[in-house]
């Protein structure tokens, strides 16, 4: 479904992506892992146009999206979550959503209309009551959430995670697994995620893709990535003999 060849990015003289190559099939949930500053945001962003590659290609169901702008290729039907979340804080929470849905791909017009798709998608979260509440008010747990439903109201076909678990407890942990897996079997959505929580990394991915100094480090199911010296090595670093 989204397939990248040899992927570059460069900032002046630092190479954030080198020739990266992989590929995302259709209803999978595939996890990208790696050190801090491994090139795993800027991948994302490259992806959805924010950046664009310096050479390679992006390709989104067979058509080439390397050179399209965001807006672009969220009508395509990718959309993504950001790492640091940013809600509109004096706003709703429905209206945050509202907002999103007036201008996603359902080509939903008028507010009250709009307003009734963002309830609905706000209780899919599970946020259904702090509709009325103010983002700046909202939780970490739960502005993740807001920016989950902000997301879902493009009605995408692809969706990318930036670290939706980080900030959150084990039962938390737990909730955000289980509407992952909801989002992938109930709408058809394919989930290609970046995490440090390696708990919710190897309880939701079929396959991870492993960075290094935008490198690609390693391929592989979740259990084979865990036992490569090479990827123990990039997060431990090399094991002493002296």
């Amino acid at each position: 479904m989204l397939e990248g060849i040899k992927v570059t990015r460069r900032f002046g003289g630092l190479m954030a992506l080198t020739n990266l190559d992989f590929t995302v099939e259709q209803g999978q949930i595939v996890g990208l892992i790696g050190p801090n500053g491994s090139g795993k945001t800027t991948l994302f962003n490259v992806i959805t146009g924010f950046y664009p590659a310096d050479s390679g290609k992006i390709i989104f169901k067979g058509k080439e999206i390397t050179r399209c702008k965001p807006y672009e290729i969220a009508r395509l039907g990718i959309a993504r979550t950001f790492q640091i979340v940013r809600p509109l804080l004096g706003l709703s929470a429905l209206d945050n959503v509202t907002t999103a849905v007036l201008y996603g791909r359902e080509q939903i017009a008028g507010m009250a209309k709009g307003r009734e798709r963002a309830a609905e998608l706000l209780a899919y979260v599970r946020l259904d009551d702090k509709k009325d509440v103010p983002a700046q008010r909202l939780v970490a747990a739960e502005r993740k959430r807001l920016e989950l439903a902000r997301a879902l109201a493009l009605k995408p076909e692809f969706l990318l995670l930036d670290e939706v678990f980080s900030g959150l407890n084990d039962t938390e942990i737990q909730d955000a697994i289980k509407l992952i897996f909801r989002i992938r079997d109930d709408l058809g959505v394919t989930i290609f995620l970046i995490e440090h929580v390696m708990k919710a990394v190897m309880g939701t991915c079929e396959k991870i893709f492993v960075i290094q100094y935008g490198v690609k480090l390693a391929e592989g199911k979740p259990e084979e990535v865990s036992r490569d010296p090479a990827v123990i090595e990039a997060y431990l670093g090399k094991k002493r003999t002296c």
